[in-house]
């Protein structure tokens, strides 16, 4: 009996040894193969959707500037690279070079310049206007007046008027001899009693005058008939001292409240067309900027067109760049950017979107849309016609589950991933939403942040559903 238990102990003990040995390699078996794996941990992040695309850096404002007239270069005061202000004057002609049209219009400037000046400064031209209209009124009124006598005196007079009106002719010719003779008898007389009685007699004599013009005129207009032609001619020379009268009124009312604003402006437009041929003797910078290029030195001979200086505004950069018409609707102002060149190695530069082209262009076949990106932190490395490699950040899903997209595989379907757990990898359904080229975005599923994704599940395996594979099955064993 003693000897059967011992039998049946050994027994026992040589099974779990086997039973041990099997498990212990079943378990250096999954160890090595788990070895075998790429594994990434699930994680929480930022996925970027990004479009990338090259192009060139130029300046935010590029001026090219060219001679006006020919002349010898006199001055050059800027060199490549000087920085320089809107204004500021680059480079001069001799002036005894210049043209002959160019040297008269210094002097046409001076008077153009004063005449603005006297017309902007003097109240002579409205006080002469209004000088112009009192004598055209005066003028309008005599004639109307001579016309109005013409036309009563050419119904005649009575002969009971004419009668009446000679007899004061000689009652007033009587009282002028008289108020005369009255006057020669105390006009040489000297001493103060006599200055009372020679005034009474120079009062009397004058109203005695006046008395005889009056009644000489009044006969006159009864005598006097005038004729058609008279008649025609007052007629004319009213109506033209109505049309003087409303042209003085005119010059007035332009005048009276100071210069007329068309003359001032062309007296203005005059001044600025001379100044503008002067200006032909110098380059000015148009713009603040960085002298790029100096194409001149004193004495060179120019012509009229020859480019003299290239100026650029670095303060802002630009890169223009071609994207594909299948991109261009992902591509909006605003979106933020990633710029990298060849010739600045290690280091990225930032920047945005500030334009997209509406029309595309056609090269060989292939429809492109101009974008254009600022970069916003370019330093002095940077230069205008570096070649720029930028990447446009169209999509940016902060705080979402991502996976690797080369762990993914499409099982029945489904899109899966295949996550090592206790050393044994398991398929885990999963749904995808948004992507880039190298991360998605995990909307639905069992993954975890945490969970240890497999980069590089072999082409099939069994993790439990039936059938064998490298990493499927289980112990065998029978009664």
């Amino acid at each position: 009996m003693k000897k059967k238990l011992w039998i049946i102990f050994g027994a026992v003990v040589i099974v779990a040894g086997i039973a041990g040995a099997y498990w212990l390699n079943t378990q250096n078996q999954a160890s090595a193969a788990a070895g075998q794996f790429q594994t990434v941990k699930a994680e929480r992040g930022t996925l970027t959707a990004t479009i990338g695309a090259t192009g060139t850096v130029r300046a935010h404002q590029t001026a090219i500037l060219t001679w006006q007239t020919s002349g010898s270069v006199e001055t050059v005061i800027v060199n490549i690279g000087d920085s320089v202000a809107a204004g500021d004057v680059l480079a001069t002609l001799a002036e005894t070079s210049l043209p002959q049209s160019v040297i008269l219009a210094q002097a046409d400037l001076v008077t153009a310049q004063r005449n603005l000046d006297n017309l902007l400064d003097s109240n002579t031209q409205s006080a002469q206007a209004q000088v112009n209209l009192v004598q055209a009124q005066e003028d309008y009124d005599s004639d109307e007046a001579t016309l109005d006598m013409m036309l009563a005196a050419n119904r005649g007079g009575t002969s009971a008027d004419i009668q009446n009106a000679e007899a004061e002719l000689t009652l007033a010719e009587e009282s002028y001899d008289q108020a005369e003779s009255a006057y020669d008898d105390v006009k040489d007389r000297s001493g103060d009693e006599w200055d009372w009685s020679k005034a009474q007699a120079y009062t009397n004599l004058y109203n005695a005058t006046q008395s005889l013009e009056d009644a000489q005129d009044n006969l006159n207009f009864f005598l006097f008939v005038p004729s058609g032609n008279d008649i025609d001619e007052a007629r004319a020379e009213l109506a033209l001292a109505r049309a003087q009268l409303e042209d003085a009124q005119r010059e007035w009312d332009r005048l009276k409240d100071g210069p007329d604003a068309d003359d001032v402006e062309a007296l203005r437009a005059k001044v600025a067309a001379i100044q503008a041929t002067l200006n032909m003797t110098r380059l000015t910078a148009p713009l603040g900027g960085t002298v790029s290029v100096v194409n001149v030195m004193p004495g060179d001979q120019v012509n009229a067109g020859a480019n003299g200086f290239r100026l650029d505004d670095l303060s802002h950069l630009l890169a223009d760049v071609e994207v594909s018409e299948v991109d261009i609707n992902s591509v909006k102002v605003g979106q933020p950017v990633v710029i990298t060149f060849d010739a600045i190695l290690g280091k990225e530069y930032h920047g945005q979107v500030t334009q997209v082209a509406q029309v595309g262009d056609v090269a060989q076949g292939a429809v492109n849309f101009t974008v254009t990106v600022e970069i916003s932190d370019a330093d002095a490395q940077v230069k205008p016609g570096m070649t720029a490699a930028v990447t446009v950040v169209v999509n940016a899903l902060k705080d979402v589950l991502l996976v690797p997209n080369r762990a993914v595989r499409l099982v029945d379907g489904q899109r899966v991933v295949y996550v090592l757990r206790n050393g044994q990898p398991q398929e885990v359904k999963i749904t995808l939403g948004a992507n880039s080229d190298t991360m998605s975005e995990v909307v639905g599923g069992d993954l975890k942040a945490g969970d240890l994704i497999i980069l590089n599940p072999p082409a099939t395996f069994d993790t439990g559903r039936g059938g064998g594979g490298p990493f499927g099955g289980g112990m065998g064993g029978g009664d």
